[in-house]
Formats: C-alpha cells, sequence, structure tokens
C-alpha cells in the first residue's frame, strides 16, 4: 500500500502538481496509516500563526521588493565604487560587496542578477575584464550575501529548527552572528582569486578622491542607515528581530516613495502583491511541511535514518563530507525556500546525533545552497544570466565554475572549521 501511494506522489510531481500539494497529502496518508486524527494538521498550522518571528519575513520580502524596484542598487555600487575602486581588482570587490549586500535584504529570487547586472556586467567589461570572467562575477554574485543579516533563509532556517523542539535552542540573533564571518571569508577568497587572476592585465584603477567619497555619501545617504536597524536595533536589545523588519520596511518605503520619490504611491500595490505571492507561497509550503514533520518525528524517520547511516557513515567528518555533497546537488534542483523547509526536520535530529552544532549546520546548509544556485547543470542563476545577458548558457556553465570551485574550498572551511561561525556566540 506505502509503496503505491509513493509511486502516486512521484506520478503526480511529474504531472506538475505543486509542491504543497504533493506535501500535505504525504502528511495526511501518513497520518491515516497511523491512525492519527487529521486534525493535527490544524494544530501545526495554527503554530505558524502562534510564531512572533514569523512576522519578520513578509516585512523583510517587502524591503528587499522594494529596494529592488529602486535605484538603490546603483547608489549602493557608487558608494563602494568610491572607496573601493583605487584597490587592484577594486571593480570586482566592489561588485562581490554589494551584491552581497543586496541579496542580503533581497533574498535568493534572482533579483540581484536581474538588479546589478544592468550595472556591473558592463561596468566590468568597459574597465577591461574578460567576458567569461565579468559573466561567471554577476551569476555567481547572485546568491552571495545569503549568510548576511536579515536574509530570509536565515531566519526561516531559524523557525523550522524552533518548530522542531527536541530541545534544540536556536535564536534568529544568533544565526544573524553566525553568518558574518562566513560571508566574509567567501568575498575575501572571491575578491583575492579575482585579484590573482587579472593580476597580469592592466585594468585601469579609479583614484581615490574625497570629493568622489563625500559625493557618493551625500547620494546614499538615506540607505547607508539600512543595517543599523537590522545590527544595532537587535543586537542592542533594543528591537527584537520583527521589530526591527517592520522598523526597516517602514523606513525604506518613506525613503524610496516620498524623499527619494522613484517609487510612485501607484506602483505600491504591484509591489505588495508581488511581494506577498512570494511570502504566500513560502507559508504555505510551510505550514503543510510542519504537518509532514510531525508525522516523521511520530513515526521516528529521523532516528531510524540516523541508524541507518551508522551502518555506512563512521563518524562526524564522514558525515559532513556527505552532507556539503547532498546539499549540493539539493541546491541546484531545488529552491532554496522549499529546500530548508522540507529537507532541515530530516537532516537537524541526524547531525545532532553526529555532535554537529544546530547554529553551524544552518550555516554549512545555506553556504551550499548558496552554490547550488549556479551548479551546473540546472542552477536556477544559470537560467537567469543566460535569460540576462543573452548568452548561451553553456558559456554561462564555463564563465561560473572557477568562482564556484573557489566557493567550495570557502565551504569545506566553513564546514571543517565549526569556530568561524561560532566563535562569536561563545
Amino acid at each position: 500500500m506505502i509503496y503505491l501511494f509513493i509511486g502516486i506522489l512521484i506520478l503526480i510531481a511529474l504531472l506538475g502538481a505543486p509542491l504543497f500539494v504533493i506535501i500535505i497529502a504525504a502528511a495526511m496518508a501518513g497520518f491515516h496509516m497511523s491512525q492519527i486524527d487529521l486534525s493535527i494538521i490544524a494544530i501545526d498550522l495554527y503554530r505558524i500563526v502562534d510564531t512572533p518571528i514569523l512576522l519578520a519575513l513578509p516585512l523583510f520580502t517587502f524591503t528587499g521588493y522594494l529596494l529592488g524596484e529602486s535605484n538603490a542598487s546603483r547608489r549602493l555600487v557608487c558608494l563602494t565604487q568610491a572607496f573601493m575602486g583605487w584597490m587592484p581588482g577594486g571593480l570586482a570587490i566592489v561588485a562581490f560587496v554589494v551584491s552581497a549586500l543586496f541579496t542580503a535584504f533581497t533574498g535568493a529570487s534572482g533579483v540581484t542578477i536581474v538588479a546589478m547586472g544592468a550595472l556591473l556586467y558592463p561596468a566590468l567589461k568597459h574597465a577591461g575584464y574578460q567576458d567569461d570572467f565579468s559573466l561567471g562575477l554577476v551569476t555567481t554574485s547572485g546568491s552571495l550575501g545569503l549568510l548576511l543579516p536579515p536574509s530570509l533563509p536565515l531566519i526561516l532556517y531559524g523557525i523550522i529548527a524552533q518548530q522542531m523542539g527536541g530541545g534544540v535552542q536556536i535564536s534568529i540573533e544568533d544565526l544573524f552572528i553566525a553568518g558574518i564571518f562566513p560571508a566574509i571569508l567567501m568575498i575575501f577568497m572571491l575578491s583575492l582569486w579575482s585579484i590573482w587572476v587579472n593580476k597580469k592585465k592592466p585594468l585601469p584603477l579609479v583614484k581615490f578622491s574625497w570629493k568622489n567619497a563625500f559625493l557618493a555619501i551625500k547620494e546614499a545617504a538615506w540607505e547607508i542607515p539600512l543595517p543599523i536597524f537590522v545590527f544595532a536595533g537587535i543586537y542592542s536589545g533594543y528591537f527584537a528581530v520583527s521589530e526591527a523588519a517592520a522598523v526597516t520596511a517602514m523606513y525604506v518605503l518613506v525613503v524610496e516613495v516620498f524623499i527619494y520619490k522613484e517609487i510612485q504611491l501607484v506602483q505600491l500595490t504591484d509591489i505588495i502583491r508581488e511581494s506577498m505571492i512570494m511570502v504566500g507561497g513560502i507559508l504555505l509550503i510551510l505550514g503543510v511541511s510542519l504537518a509532514l514533520t510531525d508525522f516523521l518525528i511520530d513515526a521516528e524517520v529521523p532516528m531510524k535514518l540516523f541508524t541507518m547511516c551508522q551502518v555506512f557513515v563512521s563518524n562526524k567528518l564522514v558525515f559532513l563530507i556527505l552532507l556539503n555533497i547532498f546539499l549540493l546537488v539539493l541546491g541546484a534542483i531545488l529552491d532554496i525556500f522549499s529546500a530548508i523547509i522540507i529537507v532541515v526536520p530530516l537532516i537537524l535530529p541526524v547531525a545532532l546525533e553526529y555532535g554537529v552544532n544546530p547554529i553551524h549546520l544552518g550555516i554549512i546548509f545555506l553556504a551550499n545552497m548558496q552554490i547550488g544556485y549556479f551548479t551546473p547543470p540546472v542552477g536556477m542563476n544559470l537560467f537567469i544570466a543566460s535569460y540576462r545577458f543573452n548568452k548561451p548558457i553553456v558559456d554561462i556553465y564555463r564563465a561560473a565554475i572557477p568562482f564556484m570551485l573557489v566557493l567550495l574550498l570557502a565551504v569545506l572551511i566553513i564546514t571543517y572549521w565549526p569556530a568561524l561561525s561560532l566563535f562569536l556566540l561563545s
């Protein structure tokens, strides 16, 4: 019977059924076969409503969409270029930094490639960087910044982990702190590689000018305080994460609509609708996934999975190697929000049994997902870049692979050096 049902689920998935339909069908069948009343699904849905931190998701999403529709990306590029353009490989470093900051607020939905690509790709080509290098940089930078607050995937991982119970203590604030140095490591390694690969090319440097720096600061003066709401507000204890999200959303709304006047009031309806469609999809999948998670826990699936792993996986080191491989493949075929919601409930209990810190696991998870976005042959950002720059997908593959290898090395360091993520929390 169970094999027949699994076959039916696979069939409807191949026929294009929405992900939430497949998940809820699996949960309902599991509870029914276990003779558990299906009203438990309604209880799981209420658990979402009763989660205060969940308010941060729609608010930060709305903020990201506002920034994506404004000229904030251009001002951010000008600001970082004014202060970093004088360095060897300065424009490449600027591209990594601004893409990471932009992705942190907008999420890894391809917005960074679309918004930043129009600015960075022509600028890199004009500065003398090779076409392959410029394409690879912009493509891989599209997901750079997932580990920086207020990244939506970081928040979602924390929500899932908190809902699981079982003695797992994870705060969103700790996840925000844990992601900072791994994100800096990734940007640093990419920057070093970019300088080295272009060392024989006489690329022009932008001479530092206090006048240009002042003008860039003046132009971006209203956006510069944004990180203050997230970092200072949360870590000083003055704001909760959800409160910081509300303040940030209101601030960006006022700045972009009433001060810069780059977004018209009539556009807000479309922006709100588009951002909430994304949030609605996440919440729907989250709700039904919690029901499936409850069934998996009741059926002791994670413990059975751990018992099975023990047969083939002898220690923590081997487990982390296999976990990295699995997550890279997963990131290439599944969007990050679905991957977090579906997979975290399964791997978190197993990882805990192997002695992996749950916060460190979250950083490992997202670092791998970040690379999965541009892992050939089906990474989502590869196709977005191909469409955005009107280039054959094979050219995008070739351009992205060197950057992917650098980030794979960074992921290995993040995975096997837990202190990089956790030392600020000790």
